[in-house]
């Protein structure tokens, strides 16, 4: 009789698979009760080497054109098309029917070529050309923040996680995220297919875990320049108030929000993790 040999399930951090600095773990079972696997609990010193990670790779991510980061999120849809039916498996172990895991890798797909299409468009809609009153050309264009740290839902663990990532670096921003913990495994098959796919290591970093260890420090790390978090109150207060003494920028969801909504396709997700650069340029006399 050969053994089964039950699957070690890993953190993606800097295009690496890893364990939990700590060698922590809490064990996740199939819908009904049976073991699944050991999921790492990540802690802080975990959070700061992905900040690390995700710097390293940030500069190379948003020096790339916007064409080429179009091309990379799409050959992203189509590593995931690929093992549809393993991601929609992901999904049923957290208890999804089979009509609903099918239902929300068909969205995660959809918007993934959503952001794909935006990523060599979104600064026509963003970016502008002002009119002054002095002789000067004088435009305004977006640049990426740098480091965006993702807190995402417990529900809709593939395709939550997806809308708060693809905003980010559809701009040309690096991510860390810590995933669902009650369903974490879509997102350990997900760093899997990111390590396959064309995106550099480092740009999408995946934490599991619980995030009460981790959220003052997402709050106050200096070298994260945005957050993106679904937040209750008490969360969005530790968020905000840390993100005050660090400066920067918080964008909070409502823990009720619809993920299957078309709002999300919008192009001012983008903008809300951009920052402004204006230019003058001095013409005639």
């Amino acid at each position: 009789m050969s053994l089964t040999i039950t699957k070690t399930p890993k953190c993606y951090v800097g295009g690496k698979f890893i364990r939990s600095e700590s060698g922590r773990i809490y064990p996740i079972h199939r819908s009904n009760g049976e073991f699944f696997a050991n999921i790492p609990l990540c802690t802080r010193k975990d959070l700061r080497n992905a900040v690390e990670a995700a710097a390293k790779a940030g500069s190379g991510w948003a020096a790339r054109s916007p064409y080429n980061r179009a091309q990379i999120l799409y050959r992203l849809a189509e590593m995931i098309e690929a093992r549809r039916s393993e991601m929609q498996d992901a999904l049923k172990l957290h208890g999804a029917s089979a009509k609903d895991a099918s239902a929300e890798v068909q969205a995660t797909l959809d918007r993934i070529v959503h952001f794909a299409g935006w990523a060599d468009k979104f600064e026509q809609v963003l970016g502008s050309v002002n009119p002054v009153a002095s002789s000067h050309f004088n435009f305004t264009v977006t640049e990426p923040v740098g480091i965006v740290g993702i807190l995402a839902p417990e529900d809709s663990p593939l395709l939550a996680l997806m809308t708060l990532v693809l905003p980010a670096i559809t701009a040309g921003n690096s991510v860390i995220a810590m995933v669902s913990k009650g369903a974490p495994y879509p997102a350990i098959l997900l760093g899997e297919m990111l390590a396959t796919s064309d995106l550099p290591g480092g740009v999408v970093n995946l934490l599991t875990g619980d995030r009460s260890d981790t959220l003052p420090t997402f709050a106050s790390h200096e070298h994260l320049r945005a957050l993106s978090a679904v937040a209750g109150t008490d969360e969005a207060k530790v968020l905000q108030e840390g993100a005050a003494e660090s400066v920067k920028k918080v964008v909070l969801h409502d823990p009720d929000t619809d993920w299957f909504s078309d709002s999300h396709d919008s192009p001012y997700g983008i903008r809300s993790l951009t920052e402004a650069k204006t230019v003058w340029h001095p013409i005639g006399n």
